[in-house]
Order: structure tokens, then sequence, then C-alpha cells
């Protein structure tokens, strides 16, 4: 069976319901703290009726995930944000404003203000997730450093409020869930210490789907969140093909991309020793 298609999906949520395995929300994880759970989330970057394919099959096991919107004319679909958050999924702001403000922090809080506000004439918005373009130098949460999303009457954001040391990690970033060097913003600091202690040969063997669905079916990790793009799992063969063929090129560039950025790093460091 073909890897990252709708009928794959399903698969990893029949998987889930057949465990001991809460599912939840990101808001509803950072209320609540739930001690067995597979926290789902996604990021809604384009192809938009792709994300509402997956919403409702999720809807249809009575799963609840989140989404986060980008605020660009392909993604922001009010009728579409209306339609998921009636079924019970979170809506999310999946915000790109240092990208749009040139790295200005000032600027970007104000464009974060503006669409902010346009998202919650939709949907109700509690937490935010930052879109991570590897062409930018900067990340668009770097525009935390100076304010603070609370202030904005949020309770988290993914990248800064969930403790990946307690969480395991897993994304399909690069159309694989293998840890490669393709990763350019897509990055945390650690993921699921306790379950690298205990099965670091299982986190290895990870690359497919059918490797995430196996793990799940251990239960040997309390936590996982799953960050899934919808918008790459496609079920008729010819979107299928062309999906597989933009990601493959697209990850040889963001390889490229984090091999100069590293070597810059370490030249840096020896410079700055001297």
């Amino acid at each position: 069976m073909r890897d990252f298609t709708l009928t794959k999906y399903e698969s990893l949520l029949q998987a889930i319901k057949e465990t001991d395995y809460s599912t939840c929300t990101v808001y509803d994880f950072l209320k609540n703290n739930p001690e067995k759970c597979i926290i789902l989330r996604h990021d809604v970057d384009r192809a938009v009726n792709r994300n509402l394919a997956m919403a409702k099959l999720e809807h249809g096991y009575g799963i609840k995930s989140t989404y986060y919107f980008r605020h660009i004319e392909e993604t922001f679909k009010p009728d579409i944000i209306r339609q998921m958050a009636g079924m019970g999924h979170e809506i999310g702001f999946h915000y790109e404003v240092m990208d749009k403000a040139n790295g200005n922090p000032e600027k970007a809080i104000k464009i974060f203000r503006e669409e902010l506000e346009d998202l919650r004439k939709v949907a109700e918005i509690n937490t935010v997730c930052m879109h991570g373009n590897p062409l930018k130098p900067w990340s668009n949460r770097d525009l935390w450093q100076k304010y603070d999303f609370r202030d904005f009457g949020l309770t988290g954001e993914p990248y800064l409020s969930i403790d990946y040391n307690k969480v395991f990690y897993l994304t399909d970033t690069g159309r694989t869930w293998a840890d490669l060097k393709i990763r350019v913003k897509d990055t945390i600091d650690k993921s699921g210490g306790e379950f690298e202690a205990n099965a670091k040969a299982d986190l290895k063997a990870i690359s497919s789907t059918d490797d995430v669905i196996r793990l799940i079916r251990t239960e040997k990790v309390s936590r996982i969140c799953l960050l899934v793009h919808p918008n790459r799992w496609c079920e008729d063969f010819g979107g299928w093909a062309k999906e597989l063929l933009f990601q493959n090129v697209k990850n040889v560039g963001k390889a490229g991309i984090v091999w100069y950025r590293s070597r810059t790093r370490k030249k840096d460091t020896v410079n700055a020793g001297l």
C-alpha cells in the first residue's frame, strides 16, 4: 500500500483507536495535561481541500485535532475553517509574520495582530504556531523574543509551550517520518528523553507511517505529538506522484541549506575563538 495517502492515514487512526491512548488538540493538551495521549497537529500550508478531507476522516473516528491556518489567499477560506470548527477541531493561526515583515519585529507584531483578528472573526483561536520558510534567514518564532503571545489571549505555541523532553515529537516534514537532515525550521531541542533512553533502536527505525503505527501499538511512549501536513497526503495517483516528485526536489534544496548554515556556524565559532 502506498504511503502518504488518506487510506494509509486511516490505518494510523485505526491503530490509535485500538490502543489506550486518548487523542487531543494542542489547546486541550496545554489545558488538561493528559497522561497518556497523542496530540494531533496539522499545518494548513496549501491544498486546503486535502486538509478538509483529512478533517472529515478524523471526525468520522470521533477524533479532534488542531489545524493551523496560514493567512494567505490559498488557505484562508472562512467557509472551510467554519466546517472544520463545526466538527470540533481546534483552529489555530499558522503565522509567518517575521517573513512578511522581512525580519522587522515591530512591523511583524502589527501584522500578527491584524491577521489574528481576521481569523478570530471566523473561529475561536487559542493557540498559534509558526510557519517555517527554509529560504528565510530568521525564524517566525523569533517574534516572541521581544513580545509575548499571551498578551493576545493565547494559551500557547507548540514549539514553545510543549516540553519535548516529556513528549515524543514526530513530523512528516520532508514527506518522511525519519529524522533526516532536511529540517530547516521544523526543529526542537529534544524529543521524548524517556523514550530515547528505553528504545533507541525503535526510534532509529521510524521512517514510514507503518513504522509510526508499530510504535503506537507498542504503547511504550506515554505522550506523542504527531505533526501531519495534509497537503502531502493524496489519494489519487496523479496528485500523489506529483507531491512525491515535488518533495524530493525540495528535500535536496533543504539539505543543502542545512549543510551550508551548519558550515557557516562552525566557521563563525572557530573565528570567534581566535
